[in-house]
């Protein structure tokens, strides 16, 4: 197996189409053509990671976090960034970063802290914006059929907990070809009516070459019109955070000690109790002082994630319970969920779950 070969198993995980503008995941440092001897799993990539990759005979690092998030401008081993690059770079180890793509997952990250939590009738708290695409063709009537089951396999087509949904309409299309051109049905040179269908579908974006590749390839026309535009509608699938439920409410203090042992947290930040049972809840792995408002608006009971400042316990409003467990604490089953994953996925090399605590915060 190849660097790549690992990389488009953990595309079919988690897209980096949804990775979010600011972040900067992908093949950080490497050679996507290299053989894997192993690969080690890890949150963060320091030094100490890295040394645990060569212990492993793994040279390939895949990483929750991205150890390059804005660009390097030199690389002299001033800092940790510069000197995790170099002992790389040194060692022939590549290093991956899945970072927000994950964030944004269905089964991502925010569903690992649901899972952990006990939370049931989970739904996405903050959906991203313009992931569906919608492709528009016309295909002779007698062709329709097998346009549209190429396309389906392609994975356009589905809606929430349906698929092979489209919209057809038949009507008649007209062309007239040049002398360079060799069309499919009628003449060149004269103007032709075919009576065509009209197939529209919606797609996820990270699906569209292949939705595009399908559609060409079973269209039987020479030049084949098409459109594909983006939607506003939400997707149901794909953002950040995630709101749900527990089978039976729980008083203030019993969920508090609930976050606490489960995350294993030195201390829980939170504004001020409510004395009311907690029910629903949201949750977002890492800083998540953005979706304050999405978590009111949504009514949960109770927000937890990580890095709000003063001012954002306020926001409270004495409509809900802000929990700040801490940022590592809130994303560290992330590396088991990439692990198992990849076990699953390749027998044929080893795959390592770090053992080296990257948590830079330290609680007395």
């Amino acid at each position: 197996m190849t660097v790549q070969d690992v990389i488009n198993a953990l595309e079919t995980l988690s897209p980096l189409a949804y990775t979010e503008d600011f972040d900067n995941t992908g093949l950080l440092v490497g050679d996507r053509k290299q053989k894997v001897s192993g690969v080690l799993v890890t949150l963060d990539t320091l030094e100490a990671v890295v040394d645990e990759a060569i212990e492993n005979n793994c040279n390939l690092i895949v990483s929750f976090h991205p150890i390059i998030f804005s660009g390097l401008k030199k690389i002299t081993g001033r800092t940790y960034v510069e000197r995790v690059v170099q002992k790389a770079i040194k060692h022939d180890i590549s290093i991956f970063a899945i970072h927000t793509a994950l964030d944004n997952h269905w089964n991502g990250v925010n569903a690992m802290m649901c899972k952990k939590l006990g939370v049931k009738k989970t739904s996405v708290l903050v959906p991203q914006k313009e992931t569906i695409k919608k492709l528009i063709t016309f295909v002779p009537k007698k062709h329709a059929e097998v346009v549209r089951e190429a396309l389906f396999a392609a994975g356009a087509g589905s809606i929430g907990n349906y698929d092979h949904c489209s919209f057809n309409v038949e009507g008649e299309g007209s062309f007239q070809g040049n002398e360079d051109s060799n069309p499919t049905v009628g003449e060149k040179g004269n103007t032709h009516f075919e009576t065509e269908t009209q197939i529209g579908v919606t797609f996820p974006k990270h699906t569209q070459s292949k939705v595009l590749k399908a559609l060409f390839t079973s269209h039987p026309y020479e030049e084949v019109a098409y459109e594909v535009t983006t939607l506003e509608n939400a997707n149901q699938h794909i953002g950040m955070g995630m709101l749900g439920e527990f089978e039976s409410p729980m008083e203030e203090n019993d969920f508090l000690s609930l976050l606490k042992d489960t995350f294993g947290t030195g201390c829980i930040r939170h504004s001020q109790c409510l004395q009311k049972n907690i029910k629903k809840i949201a949750v977002l792995g890492g800083s998540g002082s953005f979706a304050i408002d999405a978590a009111k608006a949504a009514g949960a009971d109770a927000f937890v994630s990580a890095d709000f400042k003063y001012h954002d316990f306020f926001k409270s409003e004495n409509r809900i319970l802000i929990c700040d467990i801490g940022h590592y604490e809130s994303e560290q089953f992330t590396k088991q969920l990439l692990h198992s994953f990849l076990t699953k996925k390749f027998t044929n090399f080893a795959t390592v779950l770090s053992k080296t605590n990257t948590n830079p915060i330290s609680y007395f």
